[in-house]
């Protein structure tokens, strides 16, 4: 079965824009985490130390990362699977391509010494 390439051209702008929003969260989170911890918009971040503020941000921006990397791989996981049939008159031509005898191959250095 070959889908119309309108509706592959579609399917493939709606891979590219959800990769694209992807990879908008993977730089937007991260920074929104750090600033949100530097400027004290969390909850509990005024009562840390600043060496633990920056291990706990640290390690939050890095954590919504992988949030975001395993969302995108879900997603994608459900995107729809097509099996693509070639073309049989393509896979004929194909195929007496090759069973075509292509005359002499031309012979190399060894193989005349070996025959000497």
């Amino acid at each position: 079965m070959c889908l119309p390439l309108s509706f592959r051209l579609n399917m493939a702008a709606a891979v590219i824009k959800k990769f694209f929003i992807a990879s908008m969260f993977m730089w937007i989170a991260p920074l929104a985490i750090l600033y949100g911890f530097n400027h004290n918009l969390l909850p509990g971040s005024t009562n840390l130390s600043p060496h633990a503020l920056t291990l706990v941000s640290g390690f939050v921006a890095v954590i919504s990362v992988n949030i975001v990397i395993a969302f995108y791989i879900y997603m994608a996981m459900k995107e729809p699977v097509d099996k693509h049939e070639p073309d049989p008159k393509f896979l004929a031509d194909a195929k007496a391509s090759v069973s075509q005898p292509t005359g002499e191959a031309p012979t190399s250095s060894e193989s005349i010494k070996k025959r000497e």
